[in-house]
């Protein structure tokens, strides 16, 4: 198993061109869930606009294959990556950002 920091992870990602992945990640209730989804898939708009831009909180919208519906991946959680048939471990020592054990994930910047 390759480890990657969470950039390079995030460009793997936007350059799948709709192939299936799988991604571990921690939840907002702090459970661990493996997601198995794809990109490219067009979302189409109930009426409500989202409140928040997804890139603004380093969030990427997915397609989850299983409960077919989409899905928010929150990059700063995110534990492994299965895609191209490679696996990978995300290095929390090479990311940007660090998940503060304090309080529900909250980011902070690396000193």
């Amino acid at each position: 198993m390759k480890t990657i920091n969470r950039a390079k992870a995030k460009e793997l990602i936007k350059e799948s061109k709709g192939k299936i992945f799988s991604t571990t990640f921690v939840k907002k209730d702090n459970t661990i869930r493996t997601l198995t989804s794809r990109t490219g898939k067009q979302y189409t708009p109930t009426g409500r606009k989202a409140p928040y831009k997804a890139e603004e909180f380093n969030m990427i919208p997915l397609y989850d294959m299983r409960k077919k519906a989409f899905r928010m991946l929150n990059l700063n959680t995110l534990i492994t990556l299965s895609i191209n048939k490679e696996k990978y471990l995300i290095d929390e020592k090479k990311s940007s950002f660090k998940i503060s054990k304090k309080s529900n994930f909250k980011i902070s910047k690396k000193k």
